[in-house]
């Protein structure tokens, strides 16, 4: 019989990974940054980011969020084909579940989980469907990784039905037309990571366009020459609109497009976009049967298997 993964080793990791992403911004999205200041010609917008830098500095020095609104904190869960938890998959959630609570207390987080109609606040970031955990499976493996990621809740995503005769042209358009919406109104805290869900049904491009921008790292392509050269296009043009940090005029409101797809309806072509904006904050652990964890940085979502195409 395998070992099993102790329910008490998930909660206490969990926990860790709470105060690890509200506190340390991700490395890769630091250097995108970085870039986007050194790019940057208008000074205002260069000042934000200069800012934005120290701020990450200071939080990780004192240990404390590096943002006061921390966000919806969710779980992304990849287990291995042959691992085992004590107490099976229930036990893991729950142990998510009391860690989020845990976590709410001792970092702190603010409490920004309410019931959508009464309004009723436990103070904790749990509730009905709170905090959302997301699975997926490898094959030949006996590790579980947990993801955490302290996504913002309220806007900087969009959702639109193009049909096939729209093309790569239409797709653009939409997309740059999202970006200005967002950033004159500001629905989004730039610098962006901007992920975008191609095809699959509604539900499917959504969840893959808040994947995209959530679980890839700055740096990252798709490994579809045709959609990597997409990305950086979107980039470029995301760029291009005159809109830098935090909304001022400048050339920085995009680190990274990240783009997913899967097989669409014949009829369709359903695209939807998210934003992580300034607060990337994602934080990742492998726990081992043996006891091991080791924490990183790059979820490591997009694995071969997950993406796969095809019958085996």
């Amino acid at each position: 019989m395998p070992r099993a993964i102790p329910a008490k080793l998930v909660e206490d990791t969990a926990r860790e990974l709470m105060a690890r992403a509200a506190i340390d911004i991700p490395p890769d999205y630091r250097e995108g940054v970085r870039r986007a200041r050194d790019r940057e010609q208008n000074k205002l917008a260069r000042f934000v980011l200069t800012e934005m830098d120290k701020n990450w500095d200071i939080a990780t020095v004192d240990r404390r969020p590096m943002c006061a609104d921390t966000g919806l904190p969710r779980y992304y869960v990849r287990a291995g084909n042959e691992a085992v938890i004590e107490g099976g998959f229930v036990t893991l959630e729950r142990a998510l579940r009391r860690a989020t609570a845990d976590a709410t207390a001792s970092i702190p987080l603010r409490p920004n989980r309410v019931h959508p109609l009464t309004r009723v606040d436990h103070n904790n970031n749990v509730g009905i469907h709170a905090p959302e955990v997301t699975f997926a499976f490898e094959p030949d493996a006996d590790w579980i990784d947990v993801t955490t990621v302290h996504k913002g809740g309220l806007f900087g995503s969009d959702y639109r039905m193009l049909f096939p005769a729209d093309g790569i042209g239409g797709l653009k358009r939409f997309v740059v037309d999202t970006l200005v919406e967002h950033g004159k109104r500001g629905l989004a805290c730039q610098p962006a990571i901007v992920g975008i869900g191609i095809g699959g049904a509604k539900d499917t491009c959504m969840r893959l366009g808040k994947e995209a921008a959530c679980l890839r790292v700055v740096g990252s392509h798709n490994p579809d020459p045709e959609i990597a050269k997409l990305e950086d296009e979107l980039t470029a043009l995301g760029n291009y609109i005159g809109i830098g940090a935090m909304g001022f005029a400048g050339t920085s409101m995009v680190v990274a497009t990240h783009i997913e797809v899967a097989f669409a309806h014949t009829g369709g072509m359903p695209v939807g976009i998210h934003q992580f904006c300034l607060s990337s904050r994602r934080a990742t652990a492998r726990i081992h049967p043996d006891g091991r964890v080791e924490f990183r940085t790059d979820p490591q979502w997009f694995t071969d298997y997950y993406r796969r195409e095809g019958i085996e």
